[in-house]
């Protein structure tokens, strides 16, 4: 197999834990979460951080398993199998999106506090960054922090936040100064139990339905000065980098659910008559199906070899970028046209194909739209 040449047997044991218990734990379950418009994350994760999946490549002695990017990818990859987008949303927030500022940036204190807990599965943490007038352009946000003696005073607001209703943790990005610039921004580890934190509205969306995301409001919030990750005026760069891994994760979000839309679709068309012959033997299906596989295969291997660049240590901005873009529009582009061959079936809700198409648009939203990727592409491309 080709994947012998990237993957050893260590790997494929992580991989085979991951997979036996997203078959026994998760879903059986991605049902009734789809139908509930949540999952219960307190839950899983402490299931999950039991077995050592929420912090794979962090350090052990804040209670990760210290491996490398590869072991990294076989999670990803193994959650991407999951048969609601939501729930791997859900995970990816948890270790590719809110904790690598801390464990990257955080003081011991914020690392022993919110890192080791959220990698036990004992805390739920979400990323704060979008607010309503500030999505993909970040430096367009208005919640502000402002310095008084040992704490900082919070207030504003942000929207979209995927496990927003559960989170006993933020990491979120603030105005720190009204100065030009990008260094007017700093991060923070923002506790959900603090007096002036509100949940305004959890938001009813178009897809990853299980996993809950909302609107959150902050009044006051006196947020002591520890929870400042690194310098005051660097956050805008320590969420930049962040940006890297969960654009990362993505990826083999992406193609991973290509790859089992497509097996699915094929069970299927092999059971579908239609004028008297199964549609798997239509010519212009199969050379769609085959089509799709290649581009997988492609998007794949160029995931792969991000992978190499990063365990060489090296920038992988334009890869990762440019990975993302072809992932996002390649599972759409597969969703749709297996959506097709479903006909009216594949219009009900009951089928997982109308799942798999409503779910897969978020890739080409989430962490920096199509053409935020685009602009960064040809930036550092010199265009």
């Amino acid at each position: 197999m080709a994947q012998d040449l990237y993957f050893t047997k260590d790997h494929q044991q992580v991989r085979k834990a991951v997979a036996d218990f997203i078959k026994k734990e998760i879903n059986p379950h991605v049902d009734e979460w789809e139908e509930a418009g949540i999952s219960p994350l307190h839950d899983i994760f402490k299931k999950m951080g039991a077995l050592g999946f929420l912090g794979i490549r962090y350090d052990t002695q804040y209670g990760g398993e210290g491996l490398d990017y590869w072991y990294e990818l076989v999670f990803l990859e193994e959650i991407a199998k999951i048969q609601a987008g939501g729930v791997a949303l859900a995970m990816m927030v948890q270790t590719n999106m809110a904790t690598p500022a801390i464990y990257d940036f955080g003081s011991e204190y914020l690392k022993q506090t919110y890192l080791a807990p959220a990698l036990k599965g004992e805390m739920v943490a979400a990323i704060a960054v979008t607010e309503s007038d500030a999505g993909s352009d970040v430096a367009a946000l208005k919640t502000f922090a402002k310095k008084q003696g040992d704490h900082y005073i919070l207030n504003g607001s942000k929207t979209y936040i995927t496990n927003g209703t559960q989170a006993d943790f933020l990491t979120l990005l603030a105005r720190t100064s009204d100065d030009p610039g990008y260094h007017c921004f700093s991060l923070f580890v923002v506790p959900t139990n603090i007096k002036g934190f509100s949940v305004s509205k959890k938001l009813d969306k178009l897809g990853m339905r299980s996993s809950d995301t909302a609107e959150l409001f902050f009044d006051n919030m006196k947020i002591p000065a520890e929870n400042l990750i690194g310098r005051e005026g660097e956050g805008f760069i320590q969420q930049m980098m962040q940006f890297q891994h969960e654009r990362f994760s993505a990826l083999p979000l992406a193609y991973g659910t290509a790859e089992m839309i497509i097996k699915e679709t094929v069970e299927y068309l092999k059971t579908r008559i239609v004028f008297g012959k199964p549609l798997i033997k239509k010519q212009v299906i199969r050379h769609n199906l085959v089509q799709w596989g290649a581009e997988i295969l492609a998007v794949k291997q160029l995931t792969y070899h991000i992978v190499r660049l990063k365990m060489a240590g090296q920038d992988v901005s334009k890869e990762v970028s440019m990975g993302k873009l072809l992932a996002a529009q390649l599972v759409q582009k597969v969703a749709d046209g297996c959506l097709q061959y479903y006909g009216g079936s594949g219009f009900m809700n009951e089928m997982r194909i109308s799942r798999f198409f409503r779910d897969s648009k978020l890739i080409s939203v989430g962490g920096g739209a199509d053409e935020v990727m685009k602009d960064i592409i040809a930036k550092l491309e010199g265009y």
